[in-house]
């Protein structure tokens, strides 16, 4: 009989597919890494290679993996590119694949995950916010397992627990409010992208990072949060909670509110994604009721943070607009990064596209690729000569 359960960490380079794996070595014998992927962080992947032993590593770029063989030399397969991807989370030793692809790159792996039964705990939140319609249908269609990893979403299904889905009033997605909470709307033109890096609270990857600072990070989180929970835009509300403390709440029919504690450590929430229904004890640090001291809330200011108000937007639109917000906002916030345009233009892009798209209904994976790819055309296109570097 088996007993450990094989994992795929798509992504071991990132911060997520770093925490998971402090998360797994705490687990001997109950998980096993069975396959690693990454993008360029080569040297990276070559540490992991030799800590954890897996049996494969995928890495997106041919000439990378051919550098990472060279390595190896015949101890561990390489794969390469979409192909190997779908190959690692599809074979029979993995039992579940953890999804940590930054961006639209997250969406294709993990319905090909999904479609061959696999529990996925998902820190990609680019996959729902595209396919959400496409991928809740496959899992509530087949009874498949679909984890949040992102703590906010974590805080709910936690918070949930015990309770019908039908006694839940609204949603409380809590935000940090990102580097740029007390700083003035009038000066978003002269930001840098290292103030914009330079986040109070989390160690995030860049673009992760950049969505905080516009607050759409959390605006593709309400997006997944209607997919993942099934309530309409009107009832998931924003908090901005600059202390991270509190992860997210579920206000009920009756008034009562809970809220999920802890740490702003992000291997609780992937330990749960892991583990789940169970709650193993843990190593990770505890939080310090005592020593919070005051803990705010306030709305969020979304003519500041217009990125949050396009996202609630796009959702309300429906059909193919959460992926054309998703591909705009993945292409400005590059084009931010390398300097080509101002933070300010972030939204400005994002809003030029979605106004430009003609939504389509029903779409699937084909349709899907193609907005994206149509999308990003469309906002590399439409670059001012005056944001030109």
């Amino acid at each position: 009989m088996k007993t450990e359960k094989g994992i795929a960490i798509l992504g071991s380079t990132g911060s997520i597919g770093r925490s998971s794996l402090e998360v797994i070595a705490r687990f001997p014998g109950r998980f096993a890494v069975r396959y690693l992927t990454a993008h360029r962080n080569l040297a990276l992947l070559q540490e992991q290679i030799r800590q954890v032993r897996p049996r494969g590593v995928v890495v997106l770029e041919e000439a990378n993996a051919s550098k990472v063989r060279a390595f190896v030399n015949g101890a561990v397969e390489v794969l390469s590119g979409e192909e190997g991807l779908r190959e690692v989370v599809t074979r029979e030793d993995v039992d579940v694949v953890i999804s940590s692809l930054v961006g639209f790159a997250g969406l294709k792996p993990t319905l090909w995950g999904l479609e061959a039964g696999k529990r996925i705990a998902l820190a990609n939140k680019e996959t729902l916010v595209v396919g959400g319609e496409l991928i809740m249908d496959l899992v509530r269609a087949r009874g498949l397992e679909l984890l949040p990893v992102d703590s906010e979403h974590s805080a709910i299904l936690q918070c949930l627990q015990g309770e019908e889905i039908g006694s839940v009033k609204r949603l409380l997605l809590t935000a940090s409010g990102g580097p740029f909470l007390n700083v003035p709307k009038s000066s978003f033109d002269s930001l840098t992208p290292e103030q914009a890096l330079n986040h109070p609270t989390w160690n995030m990857g860049n673009k992760i990072t950049i969505d905080s600072a516009t607050l759409m990070n959390k605006g593709l989180e309400v997006i997944e949060a209607h997919w993942l929970f099934g309530l309409p835009a009107d009832s998931i509300d924003v908090v901005i909670h600059p202390q991270s403390i509190i992860h997210s709440m579920v206000e009920f029919a009756d008034g009562s509110v809970k809220a999920q504690l802890g740490a702003p450590d992000m291997k609780l929430p992937i330990q749960y994604a892991l583990t789940f229904p169970e709650r193993p004890a843990s190593m990770y640090s505890r939080l310090a009721i005592t020593a919070i001291g005051t803990m705010t809330f306030h709305e969020p200011d979304l003519e500041k943070f217009r990125c949050l108000a396009l996202a609630y937007e796009a959702l309300s639109a429906g059909g193919t607009a959460p992926a054309v917000l998703n591909a705009a906002n993945e292409v400005a916030v590059g084009l931010f990064l390398e300097r080509r345009i101002p933070f300010s233009a972030i939204p400005v892009l994002i809003e030029e596209a979605l106004g430009a798209h003609d939504v389509r209904r029903g779409a699937d994976l084909e349709d899907l690729v193609e907005v994206d790819r149509e999308t990003r055309e469309f906002v590399r296109n439409s670059i001012g000569v005056s944001w030109r570097s």
